[in-house]
């Protein structure tokens, strides 16, 4: 059978690990890869390729980066391509339907969510965030909409009390390469029947703000540990301390645990002091345990060491 030509669309890492999988099927050439323009990145706001650019580039693969697709030209310049399938992962544009009718098979998108739950941008942050007990996968068909279009293959993956945005991000991406090339298999096979999405059920998960990242600490202990594992590695959860000399410095607070119930009443937020190379920290109900904490403007520390600089008058290693 000729091979199918494919045309890949993604900008992050997300989307270059899930076209490291195209690469390796082998009923399929890609001919083009399509990821967002160069970004300025660092301290010298240099521009800075996204990481699918850098792999396309790897595999010696022609690279196209319009800003969007309003020019007609970019739209010519795609359909001179000849795709029979377009797949989509994490591209971070609209595509308009003259772009999707390239596609001489279909439009196929990745999702990190089991659709209808979780459209948009953060699926993967939004679930965590939400104390969600599995999300997943989801293949469908493109359309118009934000997510929309009929699914074609979806696949559960549980969510651990401990994970974190990024280790979830890397799972659901080697998930979805997979996935992605059992679809293609299916497909050009004419096993798979798009099954159209119940819109009773659809939630969204739009882009995630800075500003969500500051820590209430008066609320249960698990919401708060869903917040900081969800926002980690970005934007990252924060709060504002009072340090024992009265001044107010903003702590950043990596992913840690739920602890064991308050057994005194104090006020939610008060760093309680060091355990096991924790720190503990008070909420509504429960200790939280952090193995460390980053100063604004300063390195991270962990517990040793932050009990050292800002508990301790006297600090005694060991």
């Amino acid at each position: 059978m000729k091979k199918k030509r494919l045309v890949f669309m993604g900008t992050p890492e997300f989307a270059a690990i899930i076209l490291n999988y195209v690469l390796d099927w082998p009923g399929g050439e890609v001919v083009a890869v399509y990821t967002q323009p160069d970004r300025p990145s660092g301290r010298g706001q240099k521009l800075k390729p996204s990481p699918v650019k850098e792999l396309a580039v790897q595999k010696g693969l022609d690279v196209y980066q319009p800003k969007n697709f309003k020019q007609e030209q970019d739209i010519q310049v795609l359909a001179a391509l000849k795709p029979d399938f377009l797949l989509v992962a994490a591209y971070g544009l609209i595509l308009p339907g003259k772009v999707l009718a390239t596609a001489k098979v279909a439009p196929i998108n990745v999702h990190a969510s089991l659709l209808p739950k979780y459209r948009g941008a953060a699926p993967i942050q939004r679930a965590i965030m939400a104390g969600e007990p599995a999300t997943g996968i989801t293949i469908m068909l493109m359309d118009e909409g934000m997510d929309t279009g009929p699914i074609l293959l979806q696949r559960a993956m549980a969510i651990g009390i401990n994970d974190t945005a990024a280790t979830l991000h890397d799972d659901l991406a080697h998930l979805g390469g997979r996935l992605l090339v059992e679809a293609l298999d299916k497909m050009v096979q004419n096993k798979l029947v798009p099954i159209p999405q119940p819109e009773e059920l659809a939630t969204y998960a739009p882009k995630l703000k800075k500003e969500e990242g500051l820590i209430d600490w008066n609320r249960p202990c698990l919401q708060v540990h869903n917040q900081i594992r969800a926002l980690y590695p970005w934007p990252g959860a924060y709060f504002d301390w009072v340090r024992p000399d009265q001044k107010k410095i903003r702590l950043h607070i990596y992913p840690g645990k739920v602890g064991p119930d308050l057994t005194e009443k104090v006020a939610p937020g008060t760093i309680l002091g060091v355990e096991d190379n924790l720190i503990a920290i008070a909420c509504a109900d429960k200790i939280y345990y952090t193995p460390e904490v980053k100063p604004e403007n300063s390195k991270a520390l962990d517990a040793q060491s932050f009990y050292c600089g800002y508990l301790s008058k006297k600090c005694v290693s060991g």
